[in-house]
């Protein structure tokens, strides 16, 4: 597992991770192409959150993910997350389906090379 804290000019204000989903199987995500990446973050500066920083870190924390191999990165945001749902949109992720994963029901979400 790679994790991260994200930073603007030196204010660290979101973590963020990234695994190798074969690490931490969840049979309701289904078969996944060999090398896909799963990550999941968070915002954890109030002031820091509805500004579309979330999107724009992820979008491009997931391009660098593409363009060294991975085949699909996923990410599982609560289905009544729509803050982090729009997130996800607006870095390039598209729903896939509602499943009911280890830690509950979650919108699974891909995005591709």
């Amino acid at each position: 597992m790679a994790q991260f804290i994200v930073s603007i000019e030196n204010r660290p204000f979101a973590y963020l991770k990234s695994y190798d989903l074969t690490a931490w199987p969840d049979p309701a995500f289904g078969a996944q192409p060999a090398g896909t990446r799963a990550i999941d973050q968070f915002i954890g500066e109030p002031d820091m959150i509805g500004r579309g920083h979330g999107a724009g870190f992820i979008r491009e924390f997931v391009d660098d993910l593409l363009a060294v191999g991975a085949p699909r990165v996923i990410t599982d945001p609560d289905p009544k997350n729509l803050r982090a749902i729009r997130a996800y949109e607006k870095a390039g992720f598209r729903k896939l389906r509602v499943v009911v994963a280890i830690e509950g029901p979650s919108l699974l979400m891909t995005r591709e090379r």
